[in-house]
């Protein structure tokens, strides 16, 4: 490595990574998440879209196997599946506001509302790096692990799900608009 390559290898850290993120405009995307739950003989596998309007609306649309709707919006959680509907004020569920918000503050590029219940560890380069959130706080630890987000600059490709039950989730996540 000559020097300036160096020095721009030196320059990479969380602070860096949070300001590109943060930089991001939101937008929609395809995913795919395969989830491996013990009570299972093999994983359920479900696809459909994300859709990001920073900083704080994030609505996931599960298009197969089953159509349902998860939307984040404030403070607020909405459920959907079939004519079932249920709404969470998140501000009431510490624990499902840290694990939503795991998603919404990576996307978002919030260090200060990861940082409120994870500690944050990131290797690799712009190019290709992995951000691991550890839980702070015992409550949340309860449930899960660790979560990881994987991707390339300012953009998340990929996230995986530990939780503290030994189930586990695996998403894929490709732009669908070119953001």
């Amino acid at each position: 490595l000559t020097f300036p390559a160096l020095a721009l290898a030196a320059d990479w850290n969380i602070d860096s990574l949070m300001r590109g993120l943060a930089k991001h405009e939101g937008g929609r995307a395809r995913f795919v998440e395969t989830k491996t739950i013990a009570l299972l003989d093999k994983p359920v596998v479900s696809s459909g879209e994300l859709n990001y309007v920073p900083p704080a609306r994030l609505e996931k649309r599960i298009l197969k196997p089953k159509h349902g709707i998860m939307v984040r919006d404030g403070g607020n959680l909405r459920l959907e599946r079939g004519k079932q509907v249920f709404s969470i004020r998140l501000s009431e569920q510490p624990e499902a506001l840290a694990f939503v918000d795991s998603l919404r503050g990576t996307l978002a590029g919030d260090k200060a509302a990861l940082e409120k219940n994870y500690k944050l560890r990131l290797s690799g380069t712009e190019e290709r790096w992995t951000l691991d959130l550890l839980p702070d706080d015992q409550r949340i630890a309860a449930f899960v692990v660790r979560i990881t987000f994987g991707g390339s600059k300012n953009r998340v490709e990929w996230i995986r799900y530990l939780q503290a039950d030994g189930d586990s989730a695996a998403m894929t996540i490709e732009a669908l608009d070119g953001k």
